[in-house]
């Protein structure tokens, strides 16, 4: 007991071993020596060093990075579903503007729910063409856009290579300018084409502001400021070029405010030939039809090169027979029809239009004339 206690008088060393070159991972023994002036002598204790776990410090350090830099560069849950709802809608406005783009190539009349003829002044007005391409066709390429778009920053398997930040940055404009196109178009419908109604219009419109709004908020605030510049800019170039468009065409009327007659009948003044006769009556057996309009001249002309009594024969619809004027549509037999212009004929389940020869309408439903057993 005395041997190990020192004497509080006394000036008390420490003397430490010399630091290793190497130090191990694992604790190893060391001394620490107390050397004191005092006959008691020198009391060697006995201690452990442990370094630290610096390698795993570092190495957990260094996943946690990577975890977080991994996390910022892929798009979030909500950013995805942001994403799909472009995909979606941007697949229903492409497939809207094929539709049209479709009618206006081929002159075809379109289905039109809401608004009867309306919406075949809108397609085949000038209205529909920007510098000289048509207006669906462009709606339909930047739906197409928008659409391959969001399926490849939804995560979908799309052959497009453009990274994230750049996609995203290129939906913004794309949207912007289709909302404000959208907006001009309406504008233009209420005042140029006054009196005019297209559902298609506004489903592109509903389409337009819906995308739009679904990128400003996926943008947020924050961001958008350092960005405005680029959708306002190019928004602004569109509107700039539709209104150079717009601005060198007159107003027009809609079909049904230009066209108001009453329902009149002509007289069929050709006597008809014993061909045209036995064609009739051949006609009238397959069930075949023919549909007209009584203001229509092309019309009238087939019922002269048929003559009287052949046209008392066949199966004749009129497609107006209240007259043209406001609120009255195409009758519902024709409609359903598929009827494209006047005349129409139906032979053998095959809708055929336009104004044919007796000798073509014999060739399209398989009449062979018999000149030896017909009447006089």
């Amino acid at each position: 007991m005395e041997a190990m206690m020192l004497s509080s008088s006394s000036p008390l060393h420490l003397s430490l071993p010399p630091k290793p070159l190497f130090t191990s991972p694992l604790s190893f023994p060391s001394l620490l020596k107390f050397k004191g002036n005092s006959r008691h002598g020198v009391v060697l204790l006995p201690a452990m060093c442990i370094p630290g776990p610096i390698r795993d410090t570092e190495k957990s350090e260094d996943e946690e990075g990577m975890q977080v830099s991994s996390s910022s560069s892929s798009p979030s849950s909500s950013s995805i579903s942001t994403y799909n709802w472009c995909a979606g809608l941007g697949g229903l406005g492409f497939l809207e503007t094929a539709y049209l783009t479709y009618l206006k190539v081929s002159n075809t009349e379109p289905f039109c729910p809401v608004g009867g003829g309306s919406c075949s002044d809108v397609l085949n007005s000038d209205y529909a063409m920007i510098l000289g391409v048509p207006l669906p066709l462009i709606g339909m390429t930047a739906y197409g856009l928008i659409f391959l778009l969001g399926l490849k920053l939804g995560g979908w398997n799309v052959p497009l290579k453009i990274n994230q930040s750049d996609g995203r940055l290129l939906l913004l404009p794309v949207c912007a300018s289709m909302a404000a196109a959208s907006a001009y178009f309406l504008y233009t419908l209420a005042t140029r084409l006054e009196g005019a109604s297209c559902s298609y219009c506004l489903a592109s419109a509903t389409l337009s502001f819906s995308l739009f709004f679904i990128i400003l908020k996926d943008f947020g605030l924050k961001e958008l400021q350092k960005v405005v510049a680029l959708p306002l800019c190019t928004a602004a170039i569109v509107l700039g070029i539709i209104n150079t468009t717009y601005n060198s065409l007159p107003p027009i009327s809609p079909r049904s405010e230009v066209m108001e007659v009453p329902y009149y009948t002509t007289e069929i003044t050709s006597a008809s030939s014993p061909y045209a006769i036995s064609l009739a009556k051949h006609l009238k057996s397959t069930g075949a039809k023919m549909y007209g309009a009584f203001w229509c001249s092309h019309c009238q002309e087939q019922k002269q090169m048929f003559g009287r009594e052949a046209m008392e024969l066949l199966d004749y619809v009129e497609c107006f027979p209240d007259g043209v004027k406001k609120g009255i549509k195409i009758a519902s037999v024709c409609s359903d029809v598929g009827i494209e212009g006047f005349p129409t004929w139906l032979i053998n389940g095959e809708v055929i239009s336009g104004e044919k020869t007796l000798e073509e309408l014999a060739e399209i439903s398989d009449f062979l004339y018999d000149a030896v057993n017909q009447p006089n």
